[in-house]
């Protein structure tokens, strides 16, 4: 039936006429036979009264015509290799083996190809070769354009790197990821290098592999904030020799006090070395541990994997036999052990996020020595354990309030301030190394004493971890130290900066975006001492995804092209639409 009844509707009086849904007017079919009716009236009635209903009306009907042979066969026909819709697909197919860690060989899957040729039969899937030396470097090419785009123009930046080896091919790969804070004072990161890195890891090696680096990006050294690395003496000497500034890691430098600490007291070792027997018991015999997961579930407990089951690897004792079995004792010593490792555990995951950074560690250091320093009853049987962490993070993190990368960052953080040094002197220390920054950027003449001013800061309302207690009652001790001259240039803005400081709740860029016209030198500062983390977990979690692209199924791939497919995937959402 045309498209044109949609407008109309046949007499029940008389069918050789029909009426008009648009108007009522009453229209001829064409005679007064039913073999000479027809619909030519009611399309001119339609174009001549109702245009708008006509363009739908000739669209459909265009819609709707048998297609041409010509049309037929180029439908049939396979795209070329530069048509622009074919050209898309391939580049899609390369993000899609980037971004979701498949394999090279993809697109020679029986599943992937049928698959592509349902949703579009016209397109011809290129090889495995095409993809690896054509559309890869494309794709890299293009995404390194747009990060260095988003480079271009960033002052200051802060690295993080590290050194992975492949357990399944001869392949090590020296990582450098890269975060700012741009015009709004939003953090950004991006992924830079995961470079092959051959031969032995010296400390040479290191350097001449992070000039190669710098250069490639075309990032100058006076730009580098700081490299955050491991606490090996080759990447410590490394970045002396490059001479770039660098800090440690802070989540590995406090796993190395917690190994320290455990290490320490032998009951605590003892008990530590008959848990791990027990774990990989359950872990090497799938039997035992469906056991143990029945037993679970009749006592009311989530299945999951051992952590502190204690009830229910007592049931499991009673019925089956394990390679060693904790004592009452040894339980009750681990529970306590778990207790006093609970802040590192917290610390760990704070420093470790995303959003941490190098103005986190001091005020991590005094509130974790803080803890230690308190003696409890549960303190009996694990004294030296606790005595031994409070000397190693001592000993550890000695230098943290002396290193301006740490405490200029610190103080320019609105949650931190001054509050959280461990004395008046070294907060006043590091005042004074704000402050000879702020006048060598700024070229002001060097003129300042100290003052201590009576604010304070906003409390929380409750405390919501066992840390979150002791950092206020250390807020609640002190009150920021302020700078006391004429007020005029940077110590003016540095005077009115050190009135109070925000809750730790808030956050320290959202309010440099808001106070970068107030406070113009200091923020400019901010976003330096700001833009560095306090870990390498970023290189961490690059080489996370390493191990996902070199495995036992893709042995044979070359660092190049490894480092290709990492940068892509690390990168490419930083530059893809919002909805895709």
């Amino acid at each position: 039936m045309s498209a044109v009844w949609a407008h109309f509707k046949i007499r029940e009086d008389d069918s050789s006429k029909a009426d008009c849904k648009l108007c009522s007017a009453k229209v001829s079919r064409g005679g007064k036979e039913s073999t000479s009716f027809n619909t030519s009236n009611l399309i001119k009635h339609l174009k001549t009264h109702h245009s708008a209903e006509y363009t739908q009306f000739s669209q459909a009907k265009q819609a709707n015509q048998q297609p041409t042979l010509t049309q037929v066969l180029q439908k049939r026909e396979k795209m070329s290799g530069d048509n622009p819709r074919a050209l898309k697909i391939t580049e899609g197919i390369a993000y899609f083996i980037a971004l979701d860690d498949q394999p090279l060989s993809a697109v020679e899957n029986i599943g992937f190809r049928h698959l592509l040729g349902i949703l579009e039969p016209r397109y011809e899937i290129p090889s495995r070769h095409h993809i690896t030396t054509a559309m890869l470097p494309k794709v890299f090419h293009d995404v390194k354009k747009q990060v260095s785009g988003l480079l271009r123009d960033v002052s200051a930046v802060s690295f993080t790197t590290d050194i992975w080896s492949s357990s399944v091919c001869p392949m090590s790969l020296l990582s450098l990821t890269v975060q700012w804070i741009d015009d709004n004072f939003s953090l950004r990161h991006a992924t830079l290098q995961a470079k092959p890195f051959r031969g032995s890891h010296t400390s040479k090696a290191i350097a001449d592999a992070f000039d190669g680096m710098l250069q490639t990006w075309c990032i100058p050294k006076t730009s580098v904030h700081v490299v955050l690395r491991d606490n090996a003496r080759n990447m410590i000497k490394g970045m002396n020799d490059a001479g770039l500034p660098s800090l440690p890691c802070a989540a590995h430098t406090l796993q190395l006090v917690v190994h320290e600490g455990l290490l320490s007291q032998r009951s605590v070792a003892d008990a530590l070395a008959i848990g791990r027997k027990i774990v990989g018991h359950f872990k090497h015999s799938p039997l035992a541990y469906s056991c143990l997961e029945d037993i679970q579930l009749e006592i009311g407990q989530p299945a999951k994997r051992l952590q502190q089951d204690k009830r229910a690897l007592g049931v499991f004792v009673s019925e089956h036999e394990l390679p060693d079995n904790l004592t009452a004792h040894q339980w009750a010593l681990l529970e306590k052990v778990v207790t006093v490792l609970g802040p590192f555990e917290e610390l760990t995951r704070k420093v470790s996020s995303s959003e941490a950074m190098a103005a986190d560690v001091i005020p991590a250091v005094t509130v974790l020595q803080r803890f230690l320093s308190r003696e409890t009853d549960d303190d009996h049987g694990i004294k030296t354990m606790k005595g031994t962490l409070a000397a190693a993070v001592r000993r550890r993190f000695s230098d943290v309030e002396e290193q301006p990368l740490y405490s200029i960052a610190t103080l320019l953080d609105p949650r931190y301030k001054n509050l959280f040094f461990s004395n008046t002197n070294t907060a006043a220390n590091a005042k004074e190394m704000l402050m000879r920054e702020l006048l060598r950027s700024s070229g002001e003449e060097e003129n300042h004493d100290l003052h201590e001013p009576p604010a304070r800061k906003p409390r929380r309302d409750q405390a919501s971890s066992s840390l979150d207690s002791i950092f206020d009652e250390i807020a609640d001790e002190q009150a920021p130290v302020s700078l006391n001259r004429a007020q005029v240039g940077s110590t003016a803005q540095l005077e009115t900066y050190g009135e109070t400081t925000i809750s730790r709740e808030d956050k320290p860029l959202q309010y440099w975006a808001v106070n970068k016209v107030r406070f113009p030198t200091l923020a400019k500062m901010a976003s330096r001492y700001l833009s560095a983390p306090c870990s390498s977990v970023d290189s961490e979690r690059l080489f996370s995804s390493v191990s996902h692209i070199v495995n036992e199924d893709r042995n044979r791939i070359t660092a190049d092209h490894a480092e290709m497919i990492l940068f892509i995937k690390k990168n490419l959402p930083l530059i893809l639409p919002k909805s895709t």
